[in-house]
């Protein structure tokens, strides 16, 4: 195997998503154009755009040695590959999206029992039919090409739709009945590929720098001064990711502190560590965090 790695970035949706969180793991990928080649600002990595519904397969037959795609197009093709890490982002958060069965909101239907014989419509047709055939109900599943939730109840009697906010849903008047499963994107490699020791090295690493992006999302740095007297009753409102660094400044009284947090509760912590005896503190935004 050549010292190349062949890999796959999500095109539509999750494409801006995806080279966002390369850009910020020390990657820049150009896209331009029409064209499905994108550059990279490394010598060892070959890019290809892929729609993520068909990813998991070319990764599965070698066409590609690794690629990012949702875990429900893993599940939907059953594709035979080796999940190396789960990364949980997507186009417009960085939560888990969800597959639900939706009706229209003044359908009869309240559970997915209730449309046995009735038509399914969705994207994800495969799993559907597996998920309706495990439980016994008879239903016919079609393929849709887009615009899915306007299609009950004139083309179809349910949908089943990937949805991260439910607004699409709730704007075509359809409410959910059962979620189906929940996905998020996954970083997958072709088995052969990731026995090579130096493509899973390079694997590895994209793994280690994505990871350590994703998890700098949520977080921030935060460094302060406080006098040594106080230092006790600061470390117990921080709630540190690990015990913060202490450093000695040139008054000898005073000390720094410098610790990682969410985000979401710095407003909260930084009027306690005010309070407490901290002062010239500083929010700093993170690249990377890696554990």
């Amino acid at each position: 195997m050549s010292n190349k790695l062949k890999l796959g970035i999500p095109k539509g949706s999750l494409q801006d998503a995806t080279i966002d969180l390369f850009q910020r793991a020390g990657w820049q990928i150009y896209a331009s154009g029409r064209s499905y080649f994108p550059s990279i600002n490394d010598p060892e990595i070959e890019c290809m755009l892929v729609r993520a519904q068909e990813m998991a397969r070319y990764v599965e037959h070698g066409a590609l040695d690794a690629g990012l795609t949702g875990n429900d197009w893993v599940l939907e093709n059953l594709s035979d590959v080796e999940r190396i890490t789960s990364l949980t982002y997507s186009k417009q958060s960085r939560q888990r999206v969800r597959w639900v069965l939706a009706v229209p909101e003044d359908s009869p239907y309240q559970k997915p029992e209730d449309l046995a014989g009735k038509i399914i419509a969705t994207e994800l047709v495969e799993y559907t039919k597996r998920y309706f055939s495990e439980k016994n109900i008879p239903v016919k599943v079609e393929f849709s090409w887009g615009a899915t939730e306007v299609k009950p109840p004139t083309l179809a009697d349910a949908i089943v739709e990937v949805t991260e906010t439910g607004s699409s849903l709730r704007a075509n008047h359809l409410r959910i009945i059962e979620t189906l499963m929940e996905s998020e994107t996954q970083f997958i490699a072709n088995k052969a590929a990731f026995s090579d020791p130096w493509k899973r090295n390079k694997i590895e690493t994209l793994s280690l720098m994505l990871n350590g992006a994703i998890a700098a999302l949520s977080q921030v740095g935060l460094m302060l001064n406080v006098p040594k007297a106080s230092l006790d009753a600061v470390i117990k409102v921080l709630p540190a990711l690990s015990s913060p660094t202490i450093s000695q400044l040139s008054d000898s009284n005073m000390v720094a502190v410098n610790t990682i947090l969410e985000e979401s509760i710095v407003r909260e912590v930084i009027p306690k560590l005010k309070a407490a005896g901290g002062s010239g503190i500083v929010e700093y935004p993170l690249s990377k965090v890696v554990l």
